[in-house]
């Protein structure tokens, strides 16, 4: 039962399959800026799910652009930004590792940390993650308030990559970008949101970078540059699903379900399961060290992630993934009832 990995294993909707097929016959280079489809269904998307409201969407200086899933956007931002050779990028304290490998890629430093820092000097970029990989963290308003605060004080770029906003469980996430966070407007603010996990189109490369539309702008020049150009196809199909919620709802439940049953398992088994209030995984823990937790689990036939892989405050937990069949996942919960 491999649950190391959190990669969608459920059909793509019909939906989107079938705005991608129709969409196929495209002979000319796509937008790099996002059709004004794309970004109308993005906005409404984010306003409808979330709360936010961007600025114009579809004026001269975007407030949102597709982008080639997520993980290229978190690995290339910095460089993007033009935030290269000197300066230092702030990352979670347990995190998904892209962010640092963003940072080495432009030459900057890493420091980890989960609160804003009292010395500001040399920091050039903050990146948060809520709700988070691997822990399923989510941050409070008045967390991400305080990040904002501190940010637009020392004029530094935060960054919320909330990949997994649609899947809370405990709590209901809140963007950084939403009114009660960011106030009437979104200066030195990006979110980064993905239809990989939400709509099970991993496979599409399909996200989207909004925010403060200087900060989008300036990426967006770079992107079309670069040739960082979403196909025409997937923008159809990310039109379609960011209208649809539908589908999103029921990818949902189904998740919700396997969570239910791993969660009962694990805690039955008797180990102790860390935040998880959201996203796709649980942050699971036996109070040791997470290899050894890695070896009892391999001993039950079951493959998790060791809590080490996204820094050292991650030592004694393991991540195990929803994103498993629910014939895994009833396999695993057997396993772990013995």
């Amino acid at each position: 039962m491999d649950l190391s990995i959190g990669t969608p294993v459920d059909d793509t909707p019909p939906a989107l399959s079938t705005a991608l097929a129709a969409s196929g016959n495209a002979p000319g280079y796509p937008t790099a800026l996002g059709t004004a489809d794309l970004r109308t269904a993005a906005a409404e998307w984010l306003h409808r799910r979330l709360g936010v409201r961007l600025a114009d969407p579809l004026g001269a200086d975007p407030s949102v652009i597709p982008t080639i899933g997520s993980k290229e956007l978190v690995a290339l931002l910095p460089t993007m930004l033009g935030l290269r050779a000197a300066g230092t990028v702030l990352v979670p304290e347990v995190a998904y590792p892209t962010y640092e490998v963003g940072a080495v890629l432009a030459g900057l430093a890493v420091q980890r940390t989960d609160t804003p820092p009292d010395d500001a000097a040399g920091v050039v970029l903050v990146w948060l993650n809520s709700p988070g990989n691997p822990h399923g963290r989510v941050l409070g308003d008045q967390q991400l308030r305080e990040w904002v605060a501190w940010g637009r004080a020392h004029g530094v770029p935060v960054v919320s990559d909330e990949c997994y906003v649609a899947l809370g469980w405990d709590v209901a996430p809140r963007s950084l970008l939403h009114p009660e966070v960011a106030g009437d407007d979104h200066s030195g603010l990006l979110a980064v949101h993905s239809l990989s996990k939400q709509s099970n189109a991993a496979g599409y490369r399909a996200g989207l970078l909004s925010g403060d539309p200087a900060l989008v702008r300036q990426v967006w020049e770079v992107r079309r540059h670069l040739g960082l150009l979403v196909p025409t196809p997937v923008q159809a199909a990310m039109a379609v699903g960011l209208a649809d919620d539908a589908h999103i709802d029921t990818q949902r439940e189904r998740y919700r379900a396997r969570r239910d049953r791993l969660m009962a398992a694990v805690r039955g088994a008797g180990a102790r399961i860390d935040h998880s209030e959201a996203g796709l995984y649980l942050w699971v823990t036996r109070d040791e060290d997470c290899w050894a937790t890695i070896d009892w689990l391999a001993g039950l036939g079951i493959v998790a992630a060791p809590g080490s892989f996204y820094g050292p405050a991650g030592a004694r937990h393991v991540r195990m993934a929803l994103t498993a069949t629910d014939e895994r996942i009833a396999a695993a919960a057997e396993r772990l009832a013995g």
